[in-house]
């Protein structure tokens, strides 16, 4: 679903637009449109996901660790900045 938002939002449509043509394929609501909100809401996790790549794999390797029964470090002021 978010595919083909971004692709309609890059061809100039508006996300009013797209909505009545997105139906839900799982869930409580199955089968209905998704509000505006939550497409935004999803628009707004990608570009987040999309400018820090690296938390997200930092977080990926941290639940790793976590399920393998090891307890991952806290990382570091000048870590942090580093990655930036």
């Amino acid at each position: 679903m978010l595919h083909t938002v971004l692709r309609r939002r890059a061809g100039g449509e508006s996300v009013e637009q797209i909505q009545s043509d997105l139906i839900i394929p799982t869930g409580k609501r199955k089968g209905q449109n998704p509000s505006v909100a939550s497409i935004y809401r999803a628009l707004a996790e990608h570009a987040k996901r999309e400018a820090y790549p690296e938390a997200i794999t930092a977080a990926h390797a941290d639940f790793a660790a976590m399920n393998n029964g090891a307890v991952p470090e806290p990382h570091s002021q000048a870590e942090a900045l580093k990655s930036r």
